[in-house]
């Protein structure tokens, strides 16, 4: 199973998922990992009330493996319903990494 299947099937067991969408983005980084850069957009009701410090944090313990290793990197949009519909279904994209080799 790929990371991101994993990050997917944990986020899943533990929050009331809306929308979820993870992009691998080690591609635009340095080095050799292939999967260690990711960008995550979820959307669930789980994060009502919590600002969003409260919201990465839940993220970072439902990930807490991955986050060991092999992930590296993980930029986090988290909303809850009405913040996406808000958003019109857009997020920025991530910057062209300017570190290592690139």
């Amino acid at each position: 199973m790929s990371v991101a299947q994993v990050m997917e099937s944990k986020l899943r067991e533990a929050l009331a998922v809306e929308e979820i969408q993870i992009e691998n983005e080690s591609h635009m980084h340095s080095g050799p990992a292939t999967e260690s850069h990711f960008k995550l957009l979820l959307v669930s009701e789980a994060f009502a009330g919590k600002r969003l410090v409260q919201r990465h944090q839940t993220i970072y313990k439902i990930l807490a493996d991955e986050m060991q290793n092999p992930i590296h990197a993980l930029a986090m949009h988290l909303y809850t319903r009405e913040e996406w519909a808000a958003k019109k279904g857009v997020v920025m994209p991530s910057p062209t990494c300017r570190g290592g080799s690139k």
